[in-house]
Order: structure tokens, then sequence, then C-alpha cells
């Protein structure tokens, strides 16, 4: 089997924890390294977090890399903390110590190193901010040819955004976090010719953690990965949660899950809509993730951590 080359980076969520778990059990990927973006973090135990994860699932030679980039809009520290509780999981500190890399240079020259020096172009799959992609691209233009596509989960096309008015003043409601972080490194990718498939609200909204999956997932819990997918997914029930960085990252193993269009758009970089990724007649074409199989998505994951 022919395997896509795909360098991953993520800002530290919870989801993004499950997303990079789920990338390394695909069979058709090669995962170039995992670099870990400063935002939905405290980006020490997120770092640490993501190598103790790799070790578990016998992923020890996939380096990770800690970028150095920040944003305009910080999330809020309510956010943030769920990486200090899951670096700390007892699943994730059973050994003395960690056996994953963490490269010496920043996120954004590890991305232009691994670019460069990758055989065929890279598929980047980002489940955070856009940031470390804009900054790369800045360290050295010539690594937009060898990208092969970005596959990115962020932004709010026709459904509201999930940055409260209550926690932003200011802010118009319309921006998704992942873009709100940094508008301005979100229009500065938007400027390239590179391909983007996007994974927006208007589809993570139709696929939520539920407690019947989670229970799910208890019900596997013999399998290692499961029992930390579902510690994770424990953690945030209580609040509205939904297959965000999940299901933006199972696009790449069965992109025939998934119906994709086609749309125009731009990015507003300030005001109070900055953030918000909206369609517009005239903007940058970019592919959308419309509809999803549910219960195929479910299946797959729950068939992928049972191990």
């Amino acid at each position: 089997m022919l395997k896509q080359l795909v360098l991953m980076d993520h800002d530290g969520g919870v989801d993004d924890y499950l997303a990079t778990m789920l990338l390394m059990t695909m069979e058709n990927v090669q995962p170039l390294g995992i670099i870990v973006t400063p935002a939905d973090c405290y980006v020490e135990p997120a770092v640490s977090a993501t190598r103790k994860i790799l070790d578990l699932m016998k992923c020890s030679d996939v380096p990770v890399a800690e970028s150095t980039v920040r944003g305009i809009n910080p999330f809020p520290r309510l956010f943030r903390r769920d990486s200090l509780v899951v670096d700390h999981f007892p699943i994730l500190n059973e050994r003395e110590t960690i056996e994953t890399s963490l490269v010496k240079e920043s996120g954004q020259e590890f991305m232009v190193r691994m670019l460069k020096e990758a055989s065929e172009p890279v598929t980047l799959m980002v489940t955070g901010p856009l940031t470390t992609v804009a900054a790369a691209l800045d360290l050295d233009r010539e690594i937009e040819g060898k990208i092969k596509e970005i596959v990115w989960m962020g932004g709010a096309l026709n459904v509201p955004g999930n940055v409260s008015k209550d926690i932003e003043a200011g802010q118009d409601g319309s921006a998704e976090w992942n873009a709100y972080w940094d508008p301005i490194g979100v229009n500065r990718v938007w400027q390239t010719s590179i391909p983007i498939i996007l994974c927006p609200l208007d589809l993570t909204n139709n696929v939520p953690v539920t407690s019947e999956v989670v229970r799910q997932m208890g019900r596997q819990r013999q399998y290692p990965v499961s029992d930390l997918a579902g510690q994770c997914y424990a953690l945030v029930i209580p609040q509205d949660y939904y297959f965000w960085d999940v299901l933006a990252t199972a696009y790449l193993a069965h992109p025939e899950f998934y119906e994709v269009g086609e749309e125009e758009t731009i990015i507003v970089t300030s005001g109070k809509s900055q953030g918000r990724t909206k369609v517009e007649t005239g903007g940058r074409k970019i592919r959308v993730m419309e509809k999803v199989d549910k219960q195929r998505f479910y299946d797959y994951i729950l068939q992928q951590w049972a191990r």
C-alpha cells in the first residue's frame, strides 16, 4: 500500500490528542512528526502528553516539535488547563522515561525541514490554528510547493461561531476558535495556492460526543487506546463537545464517508468579526466537508481504538 506522507500540527486540546491517536492507527498514513502549537493548551504539558501518547501507541519513532508562535486572541485558561489534566492521566505515567524524541528546533523550523526533506508532497493535518504553517511559509516560501494539501479543522461558514460573546467582549459570535486565535495567520495561508480542505463547525455541530459513544469505549477499555480515549472524553462530557479534530482527521483514512463541496471564502482579520471564515463570491476557493455518514464514522473510531 502506498502511504500518504502526513505532518500533523495540533494545539493540545483534548480532541487534538484523540486526533493524534486516530492518526497513529491509520495504515495508509506515514506520519512524519507532530507539531504542538501553543494555543488551546499550556504548551509544556501538551508536548509531554503528546510524547507519552506516542509511547503508549508504540510510535516512539515519530518526533515531536514545539512551535514558538503566538496568537492574537488567547484561548481562555479554563480551556487550556485540560492539557495539564491529560498529562497526569495514570495510563500515560506508567513509565519513568519518555522515549519519543522532542526535537531541538522550533515547530515552524521542523515543518520547513520535514517538507524540504520529504520525497513527495506532504499533507498537513492541522487541528489547531494555522499560525505555525504561516510562520513556516514566511521562513521559506519554497515549501509551498511541497505541501500536497492542508486538511484543517477550523472556521464556521453558514453557522454561528463558537467564540462566545460572553467570553470575548467585542466579538460578534461569528468566529471559530482556531481561526480567531490568529486571523492574520489564517489569512496568510489563504493567500497561497495550497489546496485546502475544511472541516468547519457547519459539519462538526452535527457530530456530538455522546454518552453512548463514551460508554462504548468503556466497554472495550481492555484495549489501552480505548481506555485513554474514554478517559479523555469523560473529562469533557459535562460540556457541549463535538468530534471536531477527530472528524477532520478521519477524512485522511476514509474520504468516502464525506460529501465535499466547494466554497469561495475570505478571512475577516479585524473588527468585531475578526476570525470569521466568510463565504463571499470571488473569494479564495476551498473544498469543504459538508456531510458525513455518522454511523460509519462512529463505528470506525471505535474499531481503530480497539487496540
